[in-house]
């Protein structure tokens, strides 16, 4: 008798954990136990439609998000520090419930992947928390966009929609604007802060190329053009907006190429 808890089990443990440092160890304990063959390679258990949250931060429709500068002065740097931990934040659920609700689909290199990636986005909020500890301030301590699950949400029935516009659009953008963002904390002196976004943006990389390899097998199991099919995803599935000025070097390092998305720059972006 197999007495083993399941790959869906541990998923499922890191979505149902509010407290950030609950959350942090939950995703850093399942990757570890998943790593060790601690786990069961089964999907038992169902993800919950919406994972376990912190009383704080208050979370906030876009349009009432307050204006946090270009984070010139110490307190913008801190409310943009705080805007980008919350980021890692959700990033954890999703990758877990990637995992948890999808994985099945794929082999168990498939979970490889995404554990690696779920434990990188616990790493990084809590680099991004301890710097906010540093600068006299915490994660909740402001107001969060509460927008960031309604991709994981929208995407919730299909595997390819999810990587389509996960890793691929969200974690992507991230590759366009991190690098200035790290230039403006090195102009004012934060050197700190510039390191621990210099080793987000090169894992973040490696997630996108996980999510375009993942992606991409799909759409060859399926034998359709994995172009074509990304462009018709984000008609359905994305409620936002993709486009340039485009990082061509790291998206083309995680194997994002500019077939993909160039066209948007001409025909426009992507709305609903």
């Amino acid at each position: 008798m197999n007495t083993k808890p399941s790959v869906a089990e541990a998923a499922r443990s890191v979505l149902a954990a509010a407290d950030p440092l609950a959350k942090v160890a939950a995703a850093r304990q399942a990757a570890r136990d998943w790593r060790l063959g601690r786990l069961d390679f089964a999907f038992d258990v169902a993800m919950p439609e919406e994972p376990a949250r912190p009383a704080t931060p208050e979370l906030l429709p876009p349009n009432r998000m307050p204006k946090r500068g270009k984070g010139g002065s110490e307190r913008g740097r801190v409310a943009l520090i705080h805007a980008l931990a919350h980021i890692e934040f959700v990033a954890i659920d999703l990758a877990f419930d990637l995992i948890g609700r999808f994985g099945a689909q794929f082999p168990r290199a498939f979970t490889d992947d995404w554990m690696k990636v779920g434990a990188d986005e616990a790493m990084h909020f809590a680099l991004l928390d301890r710097r906010l500890k540093q600068l006299g301030s915490h994660y909740g301590a402001m107001p969060a966009h509460a927008g960031l699950w309604e991709a994981a949400v929208a995407t919730a029935g299909d595997a390819a929609a999810r990587l389509a516009v996960v890793p691929m659009v969200l974690e992507a953008r991230g590759l366009d604007v991190t690098p200035a963002t790290i230039e403006r904390f090195e102009a004012v002196g934060d050197h700190a802060t510039a390191a621990i976004l210099g080793r987000i943006f090169r894992d973040e990389i490696v997630h996108v190329r996980a999510g375009t390899r993942w992606f991409e097998s799909l759409c060859a199991a399926r034998r359709i053009d994995s172009r074509v099919e990304w462009r018709a995803l984000l008609d359905r599935y994305f409620r936002g907006t993709v486009k340039p000025p485009f990082n061509d070097s790291a998206r083309e390092t995680a194997g994002l190429t500019r077939d993909y998305y160039e066209s948007l720059a001409v025909s426009g972006p992507i709305s609903l």
